[in-house]
């Protein structure tokens, strides 16, 4: 089972990145699928869930309406388009599946497999 995230890298303030979970070693288009972020000096944070069973979105009130998630299930792919940017973005990006098919609270409990993580940092 594996969860590897990719597309991570310097950006400008309100620039746009768009970072991909690809996922291996089981069926993850069964379950709720997410991102939790943890900036220098914070917590984890849950900031995006897209369920399995009507692919209703899940987003933290600070990145709503500049960040979208989407998956395409053929490929067992999710994404975060991140518009917007701005230096309070800067953090370790996870994807995660989650142990049920809807979006759960946004908390590390319900996460069942976590991704390495990828970097993303907004910098002028």
């Amino acid at each position: 089972v594996q969860l590897q995230a990719f597309g991570g890298g310097l950006v400008q303030p309100g620039g746009s990145l768009r970072v991909s979970c690809v996922a291996s070693g089981f069926k993850s288009t069964d379950y709720a699928r997410g991102w939790f972020r943890q900036a220098p000096g914070k917590e984890r944070e849950g900031i995006s869930c897209i369920s399995y069973v009507d692919e209703t979105t899940y987003y933290l009130d600070s990145v709503k309406g500049r960040f979208t998630i989407s998956k395409d299930n053929t490929k067992n792919t999710m994404y975060l388009q991140m518009n917007s940017l701005n230096s309070e973005d800067t953090a370790v990006y996870y994807c995660v599946t989650f142990k049920s098919a809807h979006c759960p609270p946004p908390e590390p409990f319900w996460v069942d497999y976590w991704g390495q993580g990828t970097l993303v940092t907004v910098s002028s």
